[in-house]
């Protein structure tokens, strides 16, 4: 756990740097912007001019008039309306393209050179574009759309690109369909990547509407009252509206970031609830059945034979240990019975097909705690059974905090309880025991054993005691 706190550490340090921040040269926010605002008071003593350079006094008195007056919420309503109207849509529309470009890749290479040129053009000629499109009154909520969408698409685009493969092919193998698959491990993964780009864009939102409402002028809109100050030379005015518009910016940035921020934990919810109880499904109850695995051929990846003339012929219901030394192919060999890759050149013959495996490294869902991760796959509804189970290898406290707090052998066991409380004809463990002290392994080991329901097991492991330990015969595929 020495880690996990470092790790913390850490974190809150990174935070510190990317605000450029030191810690020994913290200033108050509040006390840098009273610094601005008096620089800002003693240039305008030194122009001498309001009509030149309105100080903070004057500005914040005009504010004053303009909020207490009955037109004000309607100007500030009109322009909000459309800008964030264009500001949702961009965001909807991008993570929606992002997703389906994701999918089929031939769609996001149909998009590219149209979403590359919205990113380039000047703001002016979208917004002289629009103009003549759809009228002053509509025009700032497709200008925010078109300069919001290209940075939210490229975001996403970015995020998906990095969601954790191995994750989503664990998920996959344990038969969890596509929408819970999007809910709990995709989207929280892209999430980061749309924070960030929210608190840019939420600025450029309300810079791209107001600009085009200034240039269209549109009656009651806050950029036809920007366009008035300077037409009178109301530089009070101007200043004034500039600060609502800051402050609609800010307010909008906040709820918005703080939305996109809560959705990955509320989608993870969202998925637990749609999870199927797979315990009480006839189809799984009749994959009980142990598997009979045939294998013959050569495994291995596209461009690599990693072994040659496998022949591996296992009855149901048998327990089997692989014991070579490391890069032997006893994960090849188990990704391929688990049909994660394909026989390279001949047949396996799997039946029934269903199987659950403990992976070869760690794949868990980082957020959810270990009830909700075995929940994940087994059910929600059979909550207060994982539990139970659960706590045949882990202490109470380790049940309901995120896994990404749990030490390297808490998660490990995690991912062993899961494996065996699926309803698969076949388990394979591709060094299921590693990070766990001899104690530790023992009782894992009984738990296997104990779980298995006269299940087909196929194990790799560097440890030759783990055949003892699991009842099991030892299969060597180099002699």
């Amino acid at each position: 756990m020495t880690t996990d706190s470092r790790g913390k550490n850490d974190v809150g340090g990174n935070d510190q740097h990317e605000a450029g921040v030191a810690p020994s040269l913290f200033v108050p926010r509040s006390l840098a912007v009273a610094l601005w605002v008096l620089v800002w008071q003693l240039a305008s003593m030194v122009v001498g001019s309001n009509i030149l350079l309105a100080g903070p006094v004057e500005t914040l008195a005009r504010l004053a008039e303009l909020i207490v007056q009955p037109k004000f919420l309607t100007i500030v309503c009109f322009s909000s309306a459309r800008i964030l109207g264009g500001f949702i849509a961009a965001y909807v529309a991008a993570v929606a393209l992002a997703l389906v470009a994701r999918r089929w890749p031939v769609v996001g290479a149909l998009f590219a050179p149209a979403i590359q040129v919205l990113k380039t053009v000047p703001l002016a000629c979208i917004i002289v574009l629009m103009l003549m499109w759809v009228g002053s009154r509509a025009v700032s909520g497709p200008a925010v759309f078109l300069v919001v969408f290209p940075a939210v698409y490229f975001s996403c685009a970015e995020g998906l690109a990095n969601v954790d493969a191995k994750v989503g092919e664990m998920l996959s193998a344990f038969g969890v369909n596509g929408i819970v698959r999007l809910l709990v491990h995709t989207w929280p993964s892209v999430v980061p990547y749309l924070v960030g780009t929210a608190k840019n864009v939420c600025g450029m939102a309300w810079k791209a509407g107001v600009a085009a409402e200034l240039i269209g002028s549109p009656m009651g809109s806050i950029g036809e009252r920007i366009y008035q100050s300077k037409i009178l030379l109301e530089t009070a005015d101007l200043f004034a509206w500039t600060i609502v518009v800051i402050a609609l910016s800010a307010v909008c940035e906040r709820l918005f970031v703080a939305l996109i921020a809560r959705s990955g934990g509320l989608s993870q919810k969202a998925a637990l609830r749609l999870t199927r109880d797979v315990w009480a499904s006839a189809e799984q109850d009749a994959d009980r059945v142990p598997s009979a695995i045939m294998l013959d051929g050569s495994i291995g990846y596209k461009n690599k034979v990693v072994l040659q003339e496998v022949h591996l012929n296992l009855c149901p219901g048998s327990r089997t240990v692989l014991c070579d030394i490391s890069g032997a192919g006893k994960t090849t060999l188990l990704r391929t019975v688990a049909g994660l890759q394909p026989v390279l050149d001949g047949s396996l013959l799997l039946l029934p097909p269903t199987v659950s495996m403990v992976f070869q490294e760690s794949r868990l869902v980082e957020q959810l705690t270990a009830i909700d991760n075995v929940s994940l796959v087994v059910g929600a509804q059979n909550r207060e059974k994982v539990a139970q189970e659960l706590l045949e290898l882990l202490p109470q406290e380790a049940l309901d905090v995120p896994v990404a707090e749990l030490s390297g052998g808490q998660r490990r066991r995690v991912e062993v309880v899961r494996a065996l409380l699926y309803p698969s004809s076949a388990v394979l463990l591709d060094e299921a025991f590693s990070s766990l002290d001899d104690e530790s392994h023992a009782i894992a080991a009984s738990f296997v054993r104990n779980r298995l329901a006269g299940r087909t097991l196929l194990a790799a492991s560097h440890d030759a005691n783990d055949a003892v330990l699991l009842g099991a015969k030892q299969l060597r595929l180099f002699e």
